[in-house]
């Protein structure tokens, strides 16, 4: 089984196999995940497969890049519970209020790590970083934000310095492709059967932040348009990479719009400062706007807090409360749905019997 940990098996799924004698010969990690077909590797060999019939027509546990799969003569047949899920809202969900829950769209699976890459030029956004935070924090994985193009500043040090003040805990590297700086800060989360994830906008430097870690040449980039400081989609698929040192590498296309599918703790871990904060307003249930006693809009009033920070957080606790009400809602439709088949098919029960 060392071929498999190589590629991220571990203790979790040597599990998962022995409970359901699950033939290791089998069994695949994806690299490669399009509509209809997939590059799997069993860490000897790298074939191209076609999902199952059944899998064709079930769009749930469709797999993408990252799962681990059972594979029997070219076909996918089945995949494994996964450790964790990297997923957002389907694009153009954001801030729609429709009658059905947000649609989830998975990005990656059982990922050990996710980098949140944000460039040092037009792309710098505290905000989106603290809403790629909540996404991440939300599916329950651990973020690094890795800052690149550090060489367009003659000292970086401050941008570092006001992510670190926004993302409590979180740890903050400075890249670098000119002088290679934060390599090695970041190889330290790509050792051996370790998978990483990079999320990000287009143009943040991905792309070529993977061909710094590798060593050489493994993804295209692209130039960012000086004009309007974005950059063009030139990762258009998610590839994990082998790294050199060990450790896999997921490059992702860049995220226009960062949507939440699912409700979770993300902005609790995210704004972990306002949290603390809120403890101490008079009223439990303080919605931290106009209520007196609220230490949430003191510490804004007194420069403690920003107002962008909060407003920011206010913004996505509606949305994520929009999230959890539809996704409760279609639950309960669901229910019903059953109660009333159920109900039916009691009422057939009587009418035989009467006959």
């Amino acid at each position: 089984m060392d071929r498999l940990r190589r590629l991220g098996w571990n203790d979790h799924f040597e599990q998962l196999a022995a409970d359901e004698t699950l033939d290791p010969a089998r069994v695949a990690r994806v690299l490669s995940a399009q509509r209809d077909l997939f590059l799997v590797t069993d860490g000897r060999d790298e074939r191209l497969c076609a999902p199952s019939g059944t899998m064709r027509h079930r769009h749930r546990d469709y797999p993408v890049t990252g799962d681990w799969v059972l594979v029997d003569e070219g076909v996918v047949r089945r995949v494994l519970r996964r450790r964790n899920t990297l997923s957002r809202g389907e694009a153009g969900s954001r801030g729609r209020q429709e009658g059905a829950a947000q649609r989830e769209q998975p990005i990656a699976a059982n990922i050990d790590t996710v980098f949140v890459v944000c460039g040092l030029d037009r792309d710098y956004n505290p905000r989106r970083i603290e809403r790629y935070l909540a996404l991440v924090h939300n599916c329950a994985m651990t973020p690094v934000i890795v800052l690149t193009k550090a060489d367009l500043h003659a000292s970086p040090e401050p941008f570092r310095d006001e992510v670190e003040t926004a993302a409590f805990g979180v740890d903050v590297v400075l890249t670098s492709t000119r002088d290679a700086r934060g390599v090695d800060e970041l190889h330290a989360y790509l050792s051996e059967g370790r998978t990483v994830s990079m999320i990000g906008s287009s143009g943040a430097g991905k792309s070529t932040l993977a061909n710094m870690l590798h060593g050489s040449r493994v993804q295209a980039t692209g130039a960012v348009s000086a004009s309007v400081g974005k950059g063009r989609h030139t990762t258009t698929s998610r590839e994990l990479i082998a790294m050199p040192r060990g450790g896999l590498l997921m490059d992702n296309p860049g995220i226009r719009e960062i949507a939440f599918s699912q409700g979770g703790d993300g902005l609790d871990a995210t704004f972990s400062d306002i949290r603390e904060l809120a403890e101490s307003c008079r009223f439990a249930d303080c919605s931290h706007r106009r209520e007196p006693g609220c230490a949430v809009i003191q510490a804004v009033e007194t420069g403690v807090l920003s107002q962008a920070r909060l407003d920011n957080y206010r913004k996505m606790q509606r949305e994520l409360d929009y999230v959890r009400a539809r996704s409760e809602k279609s639950a309960n439709c669901v229910e019903r749905e059953r109660w009333k088949d159920v109900a039916m098919e009691i009422k057939r029960m009587h009418k035989r019997k009467k006959r």
